[in-house]
């Protein structure tokens, strides 16, 4: 039961309130909807994806995984924001290259039937006497 007091007690400080009311939370809080998107988004067409915005967000969550790591001090929570969103981001890509470079595309115009009636073979044309 003391770890559970220990627990309510540090939630209850001044420290956790001010960390609560700080950039430090609420920046990464609200910085999670990106990863969300990302990981919501692994299970659409990968037609959909964007390649240049993948690898806009790829760069954009290592940058600011080193931010999170130098600031001090650490902000593990926007750290493991933008770590999710890298693994994200990369699935992405990787689904990207797939669809776009690896697949191999099926043709979409089937070539045309053709039946034997409509087979006519040609007619030579008639050969004129000169007059």
């Amino acid at each position: 039961m003391s770890m559970l007091g220990n627990f309510a007690r540090q939630l209850k400080s001044k420290e956790f309130r001010d960390y609560l009311m700080s950039t430090h939370f609420w920046g990464p809080v609200a910085n999670w909807g990106i990863p969300v998107a990302a990981i919501a988004d692994t299970q659409k067409d990968a037609s959909f994806i964007s390649g240049k915005m993948t690898l806009a967000l790829t760069f954009y969550s290592i940058m600011f995984m080193r931010f999170a790591w130098k600031v001090q001090p650490r902000n593990m929570l926007l750290f493991a924001c933008h770590f999710t969103n890298e693994i994200a981001q990369l699935t992405q890509g990787a689904r990207f290259i797939n669809y776009h470079y690896l697949e191999k595309k099926e043709d979409t115009a089937a070539p045309a039937k053709v039946d034997a009636a409509s087979q006519v073979a040609p007619v030579a044309p008639s050969a004129k006497t000169a007059s």
